[in-house]
């Protein structure tokens, strides 16, 4: 047998005995990190943030104010009204989701701001759609801006 065996054993056990001591290090951490965030509040887990409802995002409805739709428009300009409140749906869900986020604008940034130009392109679509046979409907974009309502 070669005496370098034993070597190469002790070095194998110590490189991965201090692979396993990084790791749990590494997860006793992350553990205390985690446990840190609700840990001195007297037992109480909920934030004070999260005790209030995170609100509801309200946009001005679009259909009472369109003109008469062409019957060879009616078809698009459904389909963009149901995207409208599709896009709505998927803001008040990304409101709950992302409740406690970002700084003080995050919602007007990361929520209305996207939502109104979305809003925008869909109404812009609507009067394009009326325009191709009838009159296009002018002032629709006033419609786009959304508020969160609490």
């Amino acid at each position: 047998m070669s005496r370098a065996l034993p070597k190469y054993n002790k070095r194998r056990v110590g490189f991965i005995g201090g692979a396993a001591a990084v790791a749990l290090t590494g997860a006793v951490i992350a553990g205390t990190a985690l446990a840190g965030e609700s840990a001195g509040d007297g037992g109480d887990a909920k934030d004070a943030r999260t005790l209030a409802g995170p609100g509801t995002i309200s946009c001005p409805d679009v259909a009472p104010e369109l003109p008469a739709i062409p019957a060879s428009a009616q078809a698009e300009v459904e389909r963009n009204l149901g995207e409208l409140d599709k896009q709505i749906a998927e803001a008040n869900k990304r409101l709950v989701d992302t409740v406690g986020q970002g700084g003080p604008n995050f919602v007007q940034n990361a929520i209305l701001g996207p939502l109104e130009d979305k809003r925008v392109a869909v109404v812009n679509r609507i009067a394009t759609a009326i325009g191709r046979t009838a009159e296009r409907p002018a002032g629709l974009d006033s419609l786009a801006a959304c508020t969160l309502t609490k």
